[in-house]
Protein backbone atom coordinates (compact mmCIF):
# COMPACT_ATOMS: atom_id res chain seq x y z
CA UNK A 1 0.00 0.00 0.00
CA UNK A 2 2.81 2.42 0.90
CA UNK A 3 4.59 1.56 -2.34
CA UNK A 4 1.48 2.22 -4.48
CA UNK A 5 0.95 5.55 -2.73
CA UNK A 6 4.59 6.43 -3.43
CA UNK A 7 4.17 5.61 -7.12
CA UNK A 8 0.99 7.72 -7.28
CA UNK A 9 2.80 10.60 -5.60
CA UNK A 10 5.69 10.35 -8.06
CA UNK A 11 3.26 10.38 -11.01
CA UNK A 12 1.55 13.50 -9.65
CA UNK A 13 4.92 15.20 -9.26
CA UNK A 14 5.86 14.41 -12.87
CA UNK A 15 2.56 15.78 -14.17
CA UNK A 16 2.84 18.95 -12.08
CA UNK A 17 6.45 19.50 -13.17
CA UNK A 18 5.43 19.13 -16.81
CA UNK A 19 2.58 21.65 -16.42
CA UNK A 20 4.81 24.11 -14.58
CA UNK A 21 7.48 23.79 -17.28
CA UNK A 22 4.83 24.41 -19.95
CA UNK A 23 3.66 27.60 -18.18
CA UNK A 24 7.28 28.71 -17.66
CA UNK A 25 8.03 28.36 -21.38
CA UNK A 26 4.93 30.39 -22.25
CA UNK A 27 5.85 33.07 -19.70
CA UNK A 28 9.47 33.25 -20.84
CA UNK A 29 8.47 33.59 -24.47
CA UNK A 30 5.85 36.19 -23.71
CA UNK A 31 7.87 38.42 -21.42
CA UNK A 32 10.81 38.22 -23.78
CA UNK A 33 8.57 39.92 -26.30
CA UNK A 34 7.19 42.35 -23.72
CA UNK A 35 10.67 43.38 -22.69
CA UNK A 36 11.99 44.17 -26.18
CA UNK A 37 13.33 47.70 -26.62
CA UNK A 38 10.93 49.49 -28.92
CA UNK A 39 13.56 52.20 -29.65
CA UNK A 40 15.92 49.79 -31.42
CA UNK A 41 16.56 50.89 -35.00
CA UNK A 42 16.17 48.01 -37.43
CA UNK A 43 18.15 47.86 -40.67
CA UNK A 44 16.22 44.84 -41.94
CA UNK A 45 14.23 45.20 -45.15
CA UNK A 46 10.50 45.70 -44.81
CA UNK A 47 8.59 42.51 -45.62
CA UNK A 48 4.96 42.14 -46.63
CA UNK A 49 2.48 39.28 -46.46
CA UNK A 50 0.91 39.17 -49.91
CA UNK A 51 -2.34 37.19 -49.91
CA UNK A 52 -3.37 36.09 -53.40
CA UNK A 53 -6.87 35.46 -54.70
CA UNK A 54 -6.18 31.70 -54.86
CA UNK A 55 -5.51 31.83 -51.04
CA UNK A 56 -1.77 31.25 -51.43
CA UNK A 57 0.63 33.67 -49.71
CA UNK A 58 4.01 35.22 -50.46
CA UNK A 59 6.32 36.80 -47.85
CA UNK A 60 8.57 39.26 -49.65
CA UNK A 61 9.91 42.79 -50.09
CA UNK A 62 8.16 44.97 -52.62
CA UNK A 63 10.85 46.37 -54.91
CA UNK A 64 8.57 48.07 -57.40
CA UNK A 65 4.85 48.55 -57.87
CA UNK A 66 2.57 49.99 -60.55
CA UNK A 67 -1.09 49.65 -61.56
CA UNK A 68 -0.44 46.36 -63.42
CA UNK A 69 1.89 44.38 -61.15
CA UNK A 70 4.32 44.36 -58.25
CA UNK A 71 7.93 43.22 -58.36
CA UNK A 72 8.95 41.34 -55.19
CA UNK A 73 11.99 39.71 -53.60
CA UNK A 74 11.62 36.82 -51.15
CA UNK A 75 13.86 36.05 -48.18
CA UNK A 76 15.79 33.46 -50.17
CA UNK A 77 16.61 35.98 -52.91
CA UNK A 78 14.05 35.02 -55.57
CA UNK A 79 12.53 37.89 -57.56
CA UNK A 80 9.36 37.79 -59.65
CA UNK A 81 6.28 39.75 -60.69
CA UNK A 82 2.76 39.29 -59.28
CA UNK A 83 -0.17 40.73 -61.29
CA UNK A 84 -2.34 43.18 -59.35
CA UNK A 85 -5.52 41.30 -60.29
CA UNK A 86 -4.13 38.18 -58.54
CA UNK A 87 -3.62 40.02 -55.23
CA UNK A 88 -6.31 39.99 -52.55
CA UNK A 89 -4.48 41.80 -49.73
CA UNK A 90 -1.05 43.22 -48.85
CA UNK A 91 -0.14 43.37 -45.15
CA UNK A 92 3.02 45.00 -43.80
CA UNK A 93 4.86 42.78 -41.30
CA UNK A 94 6.80 43.76 -38.18
CA UNK A 95 9.40 42.09 -35.95
CA UNK A 96 6.74 40.22 -33.95
CA UNK A 97 5.82 38.26 -37.08
CA UNK A 98 9.26 36.59 -37.15
CA UNK A 99 10.99 34.24 -34.68
CA UNK A 100 14.50 34.68 -33.26
CA UNK A 101 15.98 33.03 -36.37
CA UNK A 102 14.20 35.46 -38.68
CA UNK A 103 11.68 32.92 -39.96
CA UNK A 104 8.16 34.18 -40.62
CA UNK A 105 5.68 32.92 -38.01
CA UNK A 106 2.76 35.31 -38.25
CA UNK A 107 0.03 35.98 -35.72
CA UNK A 108 -2.43 33.42 -34.41
CA UNK A 109 -5.82 34.36 -35.84
CA UNK A 110 -7.51 32.89 -32.75
CA UNK A 111 -5.08 34.33 -30.21
CA UNK A 112 -7.91 35.78 -28.09
CA UNK A 113 -9.00 32.29 -27.03
CA UNK A 114 -7.43 29.30 -25.30
CA UNK A 115 -9.54 26.18 -24.62
CA UNK A 116 -12.10 27.68 -22.23
CA UNK A 117 -10.93 31.12 -21.11
CA UNK A 118 -10.08 34.31 -22.96
CA UNK A 119 -7.65 37.24 -22.54
CA UNK A 120 -7.62 41.01 -22.89
CA UNK A 121 -7.07 41.01 -26.66
CA UNK A 122 -10.22 41.87 -28.65
CA UNK A 123 -11.39 39.94 -31.70
CA UNK A 124 -10.46 42.08 -34.69
CA UNK A 125 -13.38 43.78 -36.41
CA UNK A 126 -14.83 41.45 -39.02
CA UNK A 127 -12.93 38.37 -37.76
CA UNK A 128 -15.91 36.53 -36.24
CA UNK A 129 -15.42 32.83 -35.62
CA UNK A 130 -17.04 29.59 -34.49
CA UNK A 131 -15.40 27.22 -32.03
CA UNK A 132 -16.86 23.76 -32.64
CA UNK A 133 -16.69 21.47 -29.60
CA UNK A 134 -17.70 17.85 -29.27
CA UNK A 135 -20.57 18.97 -27.02
CA UNK A 136 -21.72 21.92 -29.16
CA UNK A 137 -20.90 25.22 -30.91
CA UNK A 138 -19.57 28.54 -29.58
CA UNK A 139 -20.13 31.63 -31.77
CA UNK A 140 -18.03 34.78 -31.17
CA UNK A 141 -18.57 38.14 -32.88
CA UNK A 142 -16.70 41.46 -32.93
CA UNK A 143 -19.50 44.04 -32.74
CA UNK A 144 -17.12 46.96 -32.16
CA UNK A 145 -13.44 47.79 -32.12
CA UNK A 146 -13.08 46.59 -28.51
CA UNK A 147 -16.39 44.84 -27.85
CA UNK A 148 -17.05 41.13 -28.45
CA UNK A 149 -20.22 39.14 -27.84
CA UNK A 150 -20.94 35.43 -28.17
CA UNK A 151 -23.37 32.61 -27.60
CA UNK A 152 -22.66 28.96 -26.84
CA UNK A 153 -24.76 25.88 -26.27
CA UNK A 154 -24.87 22.11 -26.55
CA UNK A 155 -26.29 20.23 -29.52
CA UNK A 156 -29.54 19.97 -27.52
CA UNK A 157 -29.85 23.72 -26.98
CA UNK A 158 -29.37 23.38 -23.22
CA UNK A 159 -27.74 25.18 -21.52
CA UNK A 160 -27.81 28.42 -23.51
CA UNK A 161 -25.03 30.85 -22.49
CA UNK A 162 -24.33 34.39 -23.68
CA UNK A 163 -21.00 36.14 -23.28
CA UNK A 164 -19.66 39.68 -23.57
CA UNK A 165 -16.15 41.16 -23.27
CA UNK A 166 -14.87 44.71 -23.43
CA UNK A 167 -11.14 45.17 -24.05
CA UNK A 168 -8.78 48.04 -23.32
CA UNK A 169 -5.14 48.43 -24.28
CA UNK A 170 -3.06 49.22 -21.19
CA UNK A 171 0.32 49.41 -22.87
CA UNK A 172 2.20 48.33 -25.96
CA UNK A 173 2.12 44.70 -24.81
CA UNK A 174 -0.58 44.62 -22.11
CA UNK A 175 -4.38 44.48 -22.21
CA UNK A 176 -7.38 44.48 -19.89
CA UNK A 177 -10.59 42.57 -20.51
CA UNK A 178 -13.81 42.88 -18.50
CA UNK A 179 -16.85 40.76 -19.24
CA UNK A 180 -19.23 38.09 -18.15
CA UNK A 181 -21.25 35.02 -19.01
CA UNK A 182 -24.96 34.58 -18.32
CA UNK A 183 -26.74 31.31 -18.95
CA UNK A 184 -29.93 29.36 -18.51
CA UNK A 185 -30.98 25.74 -18.78
CA UNK A 186 -33.43 26.94 -21.49
CA UNK A 187 -36.16 24.47 -22.45
CA UNK A 188 -34.60 21.49 -20.68
CA UNK A 189 -34.16 23.16 -17.27
CA UNK A 190 -35.88 26.58 -17.24
CA UNK A 191 -35.47 26.96 -13.46
CA UNK A 192 -31.68 26.68 -13.71
CA UNK A 193 -29.36 29.65 -14.34
CA UNK A 194 -25.84 30.88 -13.83
CA UNK A 195 -23.61 33.94 -14.13
CA UNK A 196 -19.86 34.52 -14.24
CA UNK A 197 -18.55 38.12 -14.21
CA UNK A 198 -14.78 38.21 -14.81
CA UNK A 199 -11.74 40.37 -15.45
CA UNK A 200 -8.52 39.40 -17.19
CA UNK A 201 -5.11 41.03 -17.61
CA UNK A 202 -2.90 39.73 -20.41
CA UNK A 203 0.63 40.42 -21.60
CA UNK A 204 1.95 39.87 -25.10
CA UNK A 205 0.37 39.97 -28.55
CA UNK A 206 -1.31 37.73 -31.12
CA UNK A 207 1.87 35.69 -31.52
CA UNK A 208 2.49 34.88 -27.86
CA UNK A 209 0.67 35.95 -24.70
CA UNK A 210 -0.14 34.98 -21.12
CA UNK A 211 -3.31 35.90 -19.21
CA UNK A 212 -4.32 36.03 -15.54
CA UNK A 213 -8.08 36.00 -14.92
CA UNK A 214 -10.44 36.05 -11.98
CA UNK A 215 -14.19 36.02 -11.46
CA UNK A 216 -17.07 34.74 -9.38
CA UNK A 217 -19.33 31.98 -10.65
CA UNK A 218 -22.87 31.71 -9.32
CA UNK A 219 -25.50 29.04 -10.03
CA UNK A 220 -29.15 29.12 -8.98
CA UNK A 221 -31.87 26.49 -9.23
CA UNK A 222 -35.29 26.10 -7.62
CA UNK A 223 -34.79 29.19 -5.47
CA UNK A 224 -31.38 28.14 -4.11
CA UNK A 225 -28.11 29.83 -5.12
CA UNK A 226 -24.44 29.08 -4.56
CA UNK A 227 -21.20 30.53 -5.83
CA UNK A 228 -17.42 30.17 -5.86
CA UNK A 229 -14.44 32.34 -6.76
CA UNK A 230 -12.71 31.26 -9.97
CA UNK A 231 -9.19 32.07 -11.21
CA UNK A 232 -7.23 31.09 -14.30
CA UNK A 233 -3.72 31.23 -15.76
CA UNK A 234 -3.54 30.64 -19.50
CA UNK A 235 -1.24 31.32 -22.41
CA UNK A 236 -0.28 30.54 -25.98
CA UNK A 237 2.80 30.85 -28.18
CA UNK A 238 3.00 30.35 -31.92
CA UNK A 239 6.17 28.35 -32.56
CA UNK A 240 5.77 27.75 -36.31
CA UNK A 241 3.62 29.10 -39.16
CA UNK A 242 1.07 26.33 -38.54
CA UNK A 243 1.60 25.37 -34.88
CA UNK A 244 0.75 27.07 -31.57
CA UNK A 245 1.19 25.71 -28.06
CA UNK A 246 -1.78 26.45 -25.79
CA UNK A 247 -2.30 26.10 -22.04
CA UNK A 248 -5.51 26.78 -20.15
CA UNK A 249 -6.72 26.33 -16.57
CA UNK A 250 -9.95 26.68 -14.63
CA UNK A 251 -9.30 26.85 -10.88
CA UNK A 252 -11.69 27.10 -7.93
CA UNK A 253 -9.82 27.63 -4.63
CA UNK A 254 -11.03 25.88 -1.50
CA UNK A 255 -14.33 27.36 -0.39
CA UNK A 256 -15.03 29.07 2.94
CA UNK A 257 -16.27 27.06 5.89
CA UNK A 258 -20.07 26.95 6.08
CA UNK A 259 -22.60 25.59 8.57
CA UNK A 260 -25.88 24.11 7.44
CA UNK A 261 -28.87 22.89 9.46
CA UNK A 262 -31.84 20.74 8.65
CA UNK A 263 -34.80 19.22 10.47
CA UNK A 264 -34.83 15.50 11.20
CA UNK A 265 -36.29 13.08 13.72
CA UNK A 266 -34.62 11.01 16.43
CA UNK A 267 -35.90 8.02 18.36
CA UNK A 268 -36.41 8.67 22.07
CA UNK A 269 -36.15 5.37 24.00
CA UNK A 270 -37.79 6.92 27.06
CA UNK A 271 -41.02 7.78 25.24
CA UNK A 272 -40.74 5.17 22.52
CA UNK A 273 -41.47 7.84 19.90
CA UNK A 274 -39.55 9.62 17.13
CA UNK A 275 -39.18 13.27 18.08
CA UNK A 276 -38.22 16.23 15.84
CA UNK A 277 -34.64 17.47 16.16
CA UNK A 278 -32.35 20.00 14.45
CA UNK A 279 -29.12 18.69 12.94
CA UNK A 280 -26.17 20.98 12.17
CA UNK A 281 -23.06 20.14 10.18
CA UNK A 282 -20.05 22.12 8.99
CA UNK A 283 -18.48 21.66 5.57
CA UNK A 284 -15.97 23.29 3.25
CA UNK A 285 -15.81 22.79 -0.53
CA UNK A 286 -12.54 21.28 -1.73
CA UNK A 287 -10.27 23.00 -4.23
CA UNK A 288 -10.84 22.09 -7.86
CA UNK A 289 -8.67 22.69 -10.90
CA UNK A 290 -8.93 21.78 -14.58
CA UNK A 291 -5.54 21.96 -16.35
CA UNK A 292 -5.37 21.69 -20.15
CA UNK A 293 -2.12 21.77 -22.15
CA UNK A 294 -2.58 21.36 -25.89
CA UNK A 295 -1.60 22.11 -29.48
CA UNK A 296 -3.35 24.22 -32.12
CA UNK A 297 -2.77 23.28 -35.75
CA UNK A 298 -3.45 26.07 -38.27
CA UNK A 299 -4.80 24.21 -41.28
CA UNK A 300 -5.51 27.19 -43.53
CA UNK A 301 -6.42 30.86 -43.40
CA UNK A 302 -9.27 31.05 -40.87
CA UNK A 303 -9.18 27.33 -40.02
CA UNK A 304 -7.54 25.60 -37.05
CA UNK A 305 -7.75 22.31 -35.17
CA UNK A 306 -6.95 22.12 -31.46
CA UNK A 307 -6.59 19.23 -29.05
CA UNK A 308 -5.29 18.72 -25.53
CA UNK A 309 -5.27 16.25 -22.67
CA UNK A 310 -6.77 17.59 -19.46
CA UNK A 311 -6.05 16.78 -15.85
CA UNK A 312 -8.35 17.37 -12.87
CA UNK A 313 -7.19 18.23 -9.36
CA UNK A 314 -9.90 17.22 -6.88
CA UNK A 315 -9.90 15.91 -3.31
CA UNK A 316 -6.10 16.37 -3.19
CA UNK A 317 -5.68 14.03 -6.17
CA UNK A 318 -4.50 14.86 -9.69
CA UNK A 319 -6.37 12.65 -12.13
CA UNK A 320 -5.88 12.54 -15.92
CA UNK A 321 -8.95 12.66 -18.17
CA UNK A 322 -8.52 9.88 -20.76
CA UNK A 323 -10.71 11.58 -23.38
CA UNK A 324 -8.93 14.44 -25.19
CA UNK A 325 -10.48 17.89 -25.53
CA UNK A 326 -10.97 18.48 -29.27
CA UNK A 327 -11.99 21.77 -30.89
CA UNK A 328 -12.25 23.22 -34.39
CA UNK A 329 -11.99 26.95 -35.20
CA UNK A 330 -13.60 28.43 -38.31
CA UNK A 331 -13.80 32.07 -39.36
CA UNK A 332 -17.25 33.32 -40.36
Amino acid sequence: MRYSRYICFEQKNKVMKTLLLFIALLSAGTFNVVGQDSTTVSTKPVYFRIVKTDKSEVIAEILKEDEREIYVKTEDGRTFYIPQHAIKEIIELNNDDFNAKGKYIGEDKFATRYFITTNGLPIKKGEHYIQWNLFGPDFQFAVGENLNVGVMSSWFGSPLIGSIKWSKKLGEKSQLGIGGLLGTGSWLAPDWGGALPFATVSFGDRTKNIAFSGGYGSIWANGDASGRAIVSVAGMVKIAPRVSLVFDSFIMPRGPEKTSTYQSSEYNPQTGNYEPTTVSYTYRADAFALLIPGIRWHQDEGKAFQFGFAGVFLDNDLLPIPVPMVQWYRSI
